[in-house]
């Protein structure tokens, strides 16, 4: 058994892709299942408020200090078991996830490679329900080992029970209860990926609908990543932020009617899907753009990514999402929300 490592002091600022935050007193690493389990049951026993984070690519942080400790989750291991035409892949949630892609594509199965160049670890792809080019994990997740804060068990969770919807999933609803320890996805053994999405297509010089080798899709989303600033690198600030600030809204078909016929629109379950990113561009919002005397901006390659452009607080990247919200609701009345959990502030 590996028991959680006790780091001391530490600062949100320096553990999250953001770049802000302030001071926590207690940091723990969990390194193994029972370190997590562990860390977390002493904190719940004694009413000390504790947090979970993963990589910190999707969790925007008060300036304020956390009054209680975090607990990173970092378990390891991943293994493959080949059942007949598909692949289970069983990965422990601090596995990196990009590197997770890399392996199943090593693997022999395609399936992933949309989801190339997402920050953060596996633990949170099915909190998110992580998405992008035309794939969800949701599509091949089948379990979810989690500790149930609440039950004060490990339950493992079926794809039904994590009741995932558009990014997002019960464990997103229940951030308090769930804590993700395992995941198991199925993949299919086949080394191509049918494109859904037209942007990728054109990248592919494909039709949507055609089948394309799982390693030249993952190239073409990384090129497309990077272009947005979506790729992280620590030598230029647009990547510095949590990716997709907001979410596309989800909005009635009368209302996806009234806005303009270049504006994206997808079909959704219960409505209509419109571009976050074209709502903000056509409130008069650019690349860029910045309030006054703040180191918070829109990324200069992609209006849906609020970066940290040198020395941002979380409260001059608040500050300016709201802004950005309020001019979309006022343009179009439709309200953005917020894609990352907002820890100890909210918009």
């Amino acid at each position: 058994m590996t028991s959680p490592v006790d780091v001391g002091p530490a600062v949100f600022a320096d553990h999250t892709t953001l770049r802000v935050g302030g001071p926590v007193s207690r940091w723990i690493v969990a390194r193994s299942e029972d370190a997590c389990i562990e860390a977390i049951v002493e904190c719940d026993d004694i009413g000390s408020p504790c947090l979970i984070v993963g990589g910190g690519s999707n969790i925007v942080c008060s300036d304020e200090e956390f009054p209680g400790t975090v607990v990173q989750i970092a378990p390891t291991g991943v293994s493959f078991t080949d059942r007949g035409g598909h692949l289970q892949v069983i990965a422990a949630a601090g596995e990196a996830w990009d590197q997770l892609v890399v392996r199943t594509l090593e693997a022999g199965s395609g399936s992933l490679a949309p989801l190339s160049g997402i920050p953060g670890l596996v633990g949170a792809t099915p909190i998110q329900n992580v998405g992008a080019y035309g794939a969800e994990v949701s599509q091949f997740i089948t379990s979810v080992r989690v500790w149930d804060r609440i039950e004060r068990a490990v339950r493992e969770l079926t794809d039904e029970e994590c009741e995932f919807g558009y990014r997002t999933s019960a464990l997103k609803v229940q951030p308090d209860r769930f804590v993700v320890l395992e995941v198991v996805y199925d993949l299919p053994l086949d080394e191509s990926v049918v494109v859904d999405y037209a942007q990728l297509a054109d990248a592919l010089n494909a039709r949507v609908g055609d089948a394309v080798g799982g390693q030249q899709v993952r190239d073409a989303v990384l090129a497309l990543r990077r272009n947005k600033g979506m790729v992280l690198d620590d030598a230029d600030p647009d990547t510095w932020s949590v990716g997709s600030f907001f979410v596309n809204p989800v909005v009635e078909e009368h209302v996806a009617g009234a806005l303009a016929e270049d504006c994206p629109k997808f079909p959704a379950g219960n409505g209509v899907k419109v571009s976050a990113a074209w709502l903000i561009e056509n409130s008069g919002i650019d690349r860029g753009f910045a309030l006054p005397e703040s180191d918070a901006r829109l990324s200069t390659k992609h209006t849906l990514a609020i970066c940290n452009a040198g020395n941002a607080t979380s409260e001059d990247v608040v500050q300016l999402a709201r802004a950005i919200r309020s001019r979309v609701f006022d343009r179009f009345g439709i309200e953005l929300a917020p894609e990352p959990r907002l820890i100890g502030c909210s918009l």
